[in-house]
């Protein structure tokens, strides 16, 4: 259904009067929510869509400069450690996604490789044990890197019914460059802390994760 422009004033209960510009299939939604916010006097104007000649005209012009961005945290939410760690992990995780995607890859297939230089060859299943995945969504992760040369799967030497998975050279090389744009995405999300700050708050990190990686095992035990 096509959405139509509406436009209107209001004001404050001081008098202060604002322009409001909204898109609606219903003229009456804007209506019924800027009434219910501001309590007074709003009158709505429908702007029809442009066409033809005007279409054309309106997309020649320059976009007028909207209004300053109302988005704003709660600020009592910023007393919460818990938000605060969410927040901060979802602003890096899409920076970090950013990277991985222009070369191809996702965050699960950086862990793998990351697991394989750091533990060495490892059978499927007990890639997807160390990482707590699905063992399905394990394997199509493997095929994913086995198409792009970074790891290959073969049989253990010292027991031929069992296959491992392997980090290549190629995918070496490649976990490798990775790190130049794990740092860069590091350096965007920290660049208000100078060296030592950044040090002390990976420390910090590193502990709230150990703990919560015990309690995670000790938990798991029967």
């Amino acid at each position: 259904m096509e959405q139509q422009v509406f436009s209107g004033t209001a004001h404050d209960p001081d008098g202060a009067r604002f322009a409001v510009v909204g898109i609606s299939n219903l003229p009456t939604d804007w209506a019924q929510v800027l009434k219910g916010l501001a309590g007074a006097d709003l009158t709505l104007l429908t702007v029809p869509p442009a066409t033809g000649t005007a279409a054309v005209e309106a997309a020649d012009r320059p976009a007028a400069a909207g209004p300053p961005s109302l988005s704003m945290t709660p600020p009592s939410v910023l007393d919460l450690n818990s938000y605060l760690m969410y927040a901060l992990g979802k602003a890096a995780r899409r920076r970090l996604q950013d990277r991985l995607t222009a070369r191809g890859l996702r965050l699960w297939h950086l862990t793998v490789l990351a697991l394989l230089s750091d533990l060495g060859p490892q059978m499927k299943t007990v890639l997807a044990a160390r990482l707590d995945m699905n063992a399905s969504d394990l394997v199509r992760i493997v095929n994913d890197l086995v198409k792009t040369g970074y790891v290959d799967c073969a049989r253990d030497p010292e027991d031929r019914r069992r296959i491992v998975v392997r980090l290549t050279p190629e995918g070496g090389s490649a976990l490798a460059e990775l790190g130049a744009d794990i740092a860069s995405a590091d350096d965007e999300v920290l660049a208000p802390l100078d060296a030592e700050e950044r040090r002390l708050l990976s420390s910090l990190l590193r502990r709230v994760h150990t703990h919560l990686e015990t309690g995670a095992r000790t938990a798991a035990r029967p």
